[in-house]
């Protein structure tokens, strides 16, 4: 094994907080995520290609989610609203980075669960699971400038405003600028 570097796997987790629950997605999970893809809203913010086309919910809740996971890249994970244990949302890590012990989190929240603070109140359970649990020091959401809804998810969970990353990243194809916001380990004491 000369010469090999390891590849750390993301931690699996399970978070629970009085409404939500996130944990790994699952294949029965499938339908639901369709159904939080497909919706215009959330489709008008992910940084997809125009072409992409729609995310596959099979594909992200198995195939997609396992190669994250054993790249050690991040993870996918659903939103559970406790009350009917139903799939609210999708909340997913990427670009990890093991040595700075920082990873991104994103998420997408059906329509008919908006405006109830679920997906705050999941980010900020993942967020704080990752940093005590897990030994991240810090995790990182990005947001288009003009996605006021997830400006304001940022802010519930917690998390800080740190500045504008110009032409940083893309949405439907075109550059965007990100807003960069944190919560590291300092925020929790």
């Amino acid at each position: 094994m000369i010469g090999q570097v390891a590849v750390r796997r993301f931690p699996e987790l399970t978070v629970s907080t009085p409404r939500t629950e996130v944990r790994q997605l699952r294949a029965g999970d499938a339908q639901a995520v369709d159904e939080v893809f497909a919706d215009r809203q959330t489709q008008r913010w992910l940084p997809l290609a125009d072409s992409a086309g729609q995310i596959e919910g099979l594909a992200w809740c198995t195939d997609l989610a396992r190669q994250r996971r054993d790249s050690g890249d991040g993870d996918h994970y659903a939103v559970l609203r406790r009350e009917d244990d139903r799939v609210v949302g999708c909340l997913w890590t990427r670009r990890t980075d093991w040595g700075a012990r920082l990873t991104e989190v994103s998420y997408a929240i059906a329509p008919h669960a908006r405006g109830y603070g679920l997906a705050a109140e999941a980010v900020d359970a993942l967020a704080i699971a990752l940093i005590l649990e897990h030994g991240f020091q810090r995790v990182e959401l990005r947001v288009a400038p003009g996605n006021t809804a997830s400006r304001r998810v940022a802010e519930k969970a917690g998390f800080s405003y740190e500045g504008l990353l110009r032409n940083a990243g893309f949405v439907r194809g075109a550059r965007v600028d990100l807003e960069m916001w944190s919560l590291v380990t300092a925020d929790l004491h």
